[in-house]
């Protein structure tokens, strides 16, 4: 466990000075200065792109500087590789979990630890101590049967084994409930008591505010700033890491409410992989100029709910998935997009866009099978109309504010946020009747974030049905005229978004609506 003293607190534990690391001409860190001291929460925040992954691998021993020095405890390292980083005491727990979920919790910890931390009765110590930090775990459950809150709370006992005097976190909210993002605190509260430091990387300005005693701002891989972000509002904030006011999304009363477009109609669906989560009695209305945001925390579903609206997963049932009142249940997803609908996935690298192809080619995907009436790219015979790609690539990248290398750069030289404008701009510039759209922010920044919303609540305004997913209740409750909440394949009653708190949300996020109503419906 940490070291149980806090009397180091304004020592610095890790520091870094002159830092820069370059990958070609590019400069993703330059000369960067951070000192992270012990028994604090520091934040690490900027944009996409800004450089934070870039910095925390170099500290991580996953990336080495171009130049500059990095000091542990007072003394000047090489941190070699991860494995060199953990023997200091540098621990790391991602966003995205690294975890079999064929194994149990106790065997995919065993296969993080080094040898000596294997030996004796190791799902007993994992048993105490998860208890001990109130992260209770069961070392003998699968990891396939646990909520994502759960998993996060593997990746953190693995880390604590390990006697961390650092701890990195990225992202670590994005897929908590309110109850649980709570439990979290008050863990890391407890660490930092003992003399752990904890660098926090986050979008949530809020949180930020609420934990953490340093920030550290860096924009275009400079450090822009260093505040004391109590002290700070989460515009200021904002602000800082985008080097301007950041645009306030704007949401009208919605009277305009028209016909239903989309309609789930008990719709039951066996999952197609063997971890999946079978759909159960799932119904739902969205009509004309209504976004429903349908909230939970990931894994519940969401997944194969949204390859069922979009008709990558064909459903048995003829009759449960209606558009435009035209059953869909056999159509294919371009048969789909051709009807007036639209799809933004979760995974935008794979899933919502091919990483070695041009972003002209990524558009072409998704647009090729049925011709635009404002662009069509298909001209017969004659073939695709390159220039039309090339006038619709500008277009998005103005409008959405889409930064790149060069105009038709490739998909893969996209920061996330970047390439997740493109994604969203890309669907959202057909103007679609029926959009779904999974994720619609995960891991962008305060500025990208509002622009995405703000368009997704100009194209509602303008007579569309959307239906959002989303683990965020602040974009939940900044976008939506309507919230359902989905756990183990089970979606609850649809509420108008007035009448819900977050704490009622999170409830529900943890299946309290499952015994009482399987799915009643608006």
């Amino acid at each position: 466990m940490p070291n149980k003293s806090n009397n180091h607190a304004s020592l610095a534990l890790l520091q870094v000075t002159e830092i820069t690391k370059k990958f070609g001409d590019f400069y993703a860190n330059d000369s960067i200065n951070l000192s992270i001291k012990a028994g604090k929460v520091h934040a690490l925040l900027g944009e996409n792109g800004a450089g934070k992954s870039t910095l925390v691998k170099m500290m991580y021993g996953a990336l080495q500087p171009s130049s500059g020095s990095i000091h542990w405890q007072g003394k000047d390292v090489s941190i070699a590789s991860p494995a060199h980083a953990r023997e200091l005491g540098i621990g790391m727990v991602f966003q995205h979990f690294s975890l079999f979920e064929a194994l149990t919790v106790a065997e995919n910890i065993s296969l993080a630890l080094p040898v000596e931390l294997r030996q004796g009765d190791l799902s007993q110590r994992i048993a105490d101590l998860s208890k001990d930090y109130g992260l209770p775990l069961n070392p003998s459950a699968l990891v396939a049967d646990l909520s994502v809150g759960e998993r996060q709370r593997i990746e953190i006992v693995r880390c604590l084994l390990q006697q961390p005097k650092l701890l990195i976190m990225d992202e670590p909210t994005a897929v908590l409930t309110p109850q649980e993002a709570k439990a979290l605190f008050a863990t890391l509260r407890r660490l930092v008591e003992e003399g752990c430091a904890v660098l926090y990387i986050s979008h949530r300005l809020e949180e930020v505010k609420q934990i953490c005693h340093d920030a550290t701002i860096l924009r275009h891989g400079k450090l822009v700033a260093e505040v004391d972000p109590q002290k700070e509002t989460a515009a200021t904030l904002a602000q800082l890491m985008v080097g301007s006011s950041v645009h306030q999304v704007s949401r009208q009363a919605n009277d305009q409410v028209g016909d239903i477009l989309l309609q789930l109609c008990h719709l039951n669906q066996k999952a197609s992989t063997p971890f999946g989560v079978d759909l159960v009695d799932l119904q739902l209305q969205v009509k004309a100029g209504e976004i429903l945001a349908v909230a939970g925390v990931a894994g519940n579903g969401q997944g194969e709910l949204f390859a069922a609206i979009s008709g990558e997963e064909l459903s048995p049932d003829q009759t449960s998935i209606i558009m435009f009142g035209e059953n869909c249940n056999t159509l294919t997803i371009n048969q789909r997009r051709c009807l007036g609908a639209a799809f933004v996935p979760e995974e935008r690298m794979g899933h919502g866009a091919v990483e070695h192809l041009t972003l002209t080619d990524n558009i072409l995907l998704s647009r090729h099978a049925c011709n635009d009436t404002n662009a069509p790219l298909n001209r017969g015979w004659i073939g695709i109309d390159r220039s039309q790609l090339d006038q619709l690539n500008q277009t998005i990248g103005l409008d959405y504010d889409v930064r790149k290398s060069k105009e038709d750069a490739v998909a893969g030289s996209l920061s996330g946020g970047n390439l997740q404008k493109f994604v969203v701009g890309r669907e959202l510039n057909r103007q679609p009747k029926i959009l779904v759209i999974n994720q619609p922010t995960w891991g962008v920044d305060a500025g990208a974030a509002a622009l995405i919303r703000q368009a997704v609540i100009d194209l509602s305004r303008q007579g569309s049905a959307i239906l959002i997913i989303s683990q965020d209740l602040d974009e939940i409750f900044e976008l939506a005229d309507t919230i359902a909440v989905m756990s183990r394949g089970q979606l609850s009653p649809i509420y108008p978004a007035s009448e819900l708190s977050r704490e009622e949300i999170g409830l529900m996020m943890a299946g309290s609506h499952e015994q009482s109503t399987l799915a009643s419906g608006a």
